[in-house]
């Protein structure tokens, strides 16, 4: 056996040499940039819209765009509920004082295609009980120039008028209040999750100092994420829900990447390294696999980036920009503190307070004996190996049962709090009137159509089953449209097969197309299907692309794959049950629609597999290194779990705190995503990392690092590993009980702490 030299360290390299010679130059460069990110990133809430659930290339797209454009009045997004009190819509004065309302709303600039019950006496803008009647109209602009009309012109229509209350209504006044409440959700998520997350730091390191470091990189993150979409707001849609996972994951993600390194950083000093050295050791160790874990993370959220609704693509621009600057905070700005901080990371021990605890003799304050609870338990879970995965796996698909049951739908105003005025006017008009005055569906027919072939159409369509009534056809120039008023509900599973049906009927020289909620909640649901398999596929291949980087393995990223799925299918099957079916829905203040919005269950889980593979590569990371060092598969198991269980459960559980804390929303969307994102991380980090991942290493034992001699040779030449180790097959792992066997004494570093203990003990050794 040749010998190996693991005493000297290894060479600092440029990027550690430029980090760690001018720090103060670092974090000032660091101050201006984050400051010219306040102001870049100022006021992009403002900026952005609250829909982009459509496909921007489906029919029913095309058909509302052509609509709005010819006929605004077929097209109305805001609706003036007026309410005659004791008397009757039609009441001299009532109807004098709507008359009044009409004409003004007629003159106020961005509005267009104005009608209402008094001048057409339509029964649908009628309430059954005739106290009630709409008032419809066009904002036109897009989502931005809508709410600024809608602002503009609010105070001087909602309200008591005379004889009559108006109070305001429809997509429009929907959308814009959704917005506003999203923009207060937040400030008031992030004010419970920083103080939260600032305790649960403390508890972690003890040190106020160390606390404070990961917050700054979150803090500094989501700043520059915030200047990023403000960005883009100028060149493409952005939602305005994107701003919840830029704090969520700016928050949880920084803290993840600064915990990793912070604690490497504090086991160097504890084992006698100079500040400089331990920084660029930390970088050489547990800033690769920070870097990995980002790059892991960014590809399952840019897997959005394949579906056309730019609501999906937004969480996709937050995700990445808020991933990558994390990552660059948490490598560039955090070592550049640490070499300024130095011994004084471990200052302010708030711990101390509480309770009495045993010093390290190395002063870093840290509990000695760290992890002995998480070897215990892998030893529990491989010495029962077979049983722990029959049990878990099974438990995980039995709770993943109600999401075989999933409705899709759409978003409507029932996403918004129970006394949001535009809920209530919604409630109004589909409770009380006999028809929506802003919904059926639209048949838009295009072409040189003569009287005789618009009629012919319209027998076809009062002749397909579902159909309660059609009006029309209104006629313009090589255009006509008809509206159809289905027998089911709005977007049900009827109106929906009603929408086929419309698409399917011959219209002799006639070019038509269907729009409506149902059209649109069909075509979104078709653009999902068809760009979903590309999603996954980008996810599963990049995926075992990187793990197999990592580790050299062909199995052990299938069993990332097949792992971090089976983590998601609490989330999933928790979604249907509370939201879809209505469970908790007391408790949780929000009101069951009786199905789930189509986009939402691709989003989490392009997030939640984002997040399981960040928490299994530091748990595979160092796996692996210890099994290069040892060649003791069973051992290296144990020992990885030992010293990152802690990391892994302190990492998931803040981000839980965020998520949860962006669960707080009052709107119902915004819930979802937040609570069922932490009940995956949860259930990834303290039962998959905990039980599954042990018991399915043991069953599959040394054969977990099998690849056949082309792929080996390949990954010694670009793989990435970390630190400086010496492969198994290089250097011989001496008997149990000698040093790399299973019964090895754990070097002085490690009783710094459970949660990072060190990556780099061969480059000490």
């Amino acid at each position: 056996m040749s010998e190996v030299n693991r005493s000297a360290p290894p060479p600092v390299g440029g990027w550690t040499r430029f980090v760690t010679a001018r720090p103060r130059l670092a974090l000032l460069a660091a101050l201006v940039i984050t400051a010219l990110a306040v102001f870049a990133g100022s006021g992009v809430a403002d900026r952005m819209g609250s829909g982009g659930w459509q496909a921007p290339d489906a029919e029913s797209t095309y058909a509302t765009e052509v609509l709005a454009r010819e006929f605004p009045a077929s097209q109305p997004n805001l609706l003036l509920l007026v309410d005659s009190g004791s008397a009757t819509v039609d009441d001299p004065a009532v109807a004098a004082e709507a008359a009044r309302l009409t004409e003004r709303l007629k003159d106020e600039p961005g509005i267009s295609g104005v009608g209402s019950y008094w001048e057409t006496a339509s029964p649908a803008l009628r309430s059954e009980d005739g106290r009630e009647a709409v008032i419809a109209a066009r904002i036109g602009g897009d989502e931005k120039t809508a709410g600024e009309t809608l602002d503009r012109m609010a105070p001087a229509f909602a309200g008591e008028r005379g004889p009559v209350t108006v109070s305001l209504g429809g997509p429009v006044a929907v959308q814009h209040e959704m917005q506003t409440i999203i923009q207060e959700d937040l400030l008031r998520a992030e004010l419970i999750a920083l103080p939260v997350t600032l305790v649960l730091l403390v508890m972690v390191f003890g040190s106020a100092v160390a606390a404070m470091l990961p917050l700054g990189v979150g803090i500094v993150a989501i700043l520059g994420t915030n200047a990023v979409l403000r960005g883009l707001t100028e060149i493409t849609d952005v939602s305005v829900f994107a701003m919840n996972l830029t704090t969520a994951l700016g928050l949880g993600l920084a803290i993840d990447y600064a915990l990793f390194i912070v604690r490497r950083f504090r086991e160097e000093l504890a084992g006698g390294a100079d500040p400089r050295t331990a920084v660029g050791t930390t970088l050489r160790t547990a800033g690769r696999t920070v870097l990995f874990s980002a790059l892991t993370v960014a590809v399952s959220l840019s897997a959005m980036l394949v579906f056309p609704q730019y609501f999906l693509r937004s969480f996709a621009y937050a995700g990445i920009a808020v991933v990558l600057l994390a990552a660059a905070a948490a490598l560039i700005l955090l070592p550049a503190a640490l070499v300024l901080l130095g011994h004084r990371i471990n200052a302010l021990d708030l711990r101390r307070l509480f309770r009495r605890r045993k010093e390290s003799p190395e002063g870093a304050g840290e509990e000695a004996s760290p992890g002995r609870g998480w070897a215990r338990l892998a030893a529990l879970v491989m010495r029962r190996a077979p049983v722990f995965a029959v049990v878990t796996t099974v438990g995980l698909l039995l709770l993943g049962l109600p999401f075989l049951g999933v409705k899709f739908g759409t978003a409507d105003d029932r996403q918004l709090p129970a006394g949001a005025e535009s809920r209530v006017v919604q409630e109004h008009i589909r409770d009380g009137f006999p028809g929506s005055p802003s919904g059926g569906l639209e048949v838009l027919a295009e072409g040189q159509g003569s009287p005789a072939e618009y009629a012919r159409l319209k027998d076809r369509i009062e002749q397909l089953p579902g159909v309660l009534r059609v009006d029309g056809p209104v006629t313009g120039d090589s255009v006509a449209y008809y509206s159809v008023l289905p027998e089911g509900e709005a977007v049900g599973e009827k109106t929906q097969q009603l929408v086929q049906d419309l698409r399917a009927v011959p219209a002799a020289s006639l070019d038509t197309s269907v729009t409506g909620a149902a059209a649109v909640l069909v075509d979104s649901k078709d653009a999902i299907a068809d760009r979903l398999p590309w999603a996954v596929g980008i996810i599963v291949v990049v995926t075992l692309l990187l793990v197999f980087l990592l580790t050299g393995s062909v199995l052990i990223p299938l069993q990332a794959v097949v792992l971090n799925a089976l983590s998601l299918t609490a989330m999933f099957g928790a979604v249907v049950w509370v939201f879809q079916d209505g469970n908790l829905s007391g408790l949780l203040a929000f009101t069951s629609t009786g199905d789930i919005e189509t986009t939402l269950p691709v989003l989490m889980f392009c997030v939640a597999f984002g997040l399981s593979m960040d928490y299994g590569v530091f748990l595979i990371s160092r796996i692996k290194e210890e099994y290069d060092r040892t060649g003791d598969h069973e051992h290296s198991v144990t020992f990885g779990l030992r010293h990152t269980g802690g990391l892994i459960t302190a990492a998931a559980v803040i981000l839980a705190v965020v998520m949860v804390a962006i669960g707080t929303s009052r709107v119902t969307n915004t819930k979802m995503l937040g609570l069922g994102i932490a009940l995956a991380v949860l259930m990834d980090a303290m039962v998959v990392r905990g039980l599954l991942v042990p018991a399915v290493m043991k069953l599959m034992g040394r054969s977990t690092w099998w690849a056949p001699a082309p792929l080996r040779a390949f990954h010694r030449r670009f793989g990435l590993s970390e630190g400086d180790t010496v492969p198994a097959d290089v250097v011989t792992p001496e008997a149990p009980g000698g040093r790399g066997g299973p019964g090895e004494a754990e070097p002085a570093a490690d009783t710094a702490s459970d949660a990072g203990a060190s990556l780099a003990e061969p480059a000490r050794r």
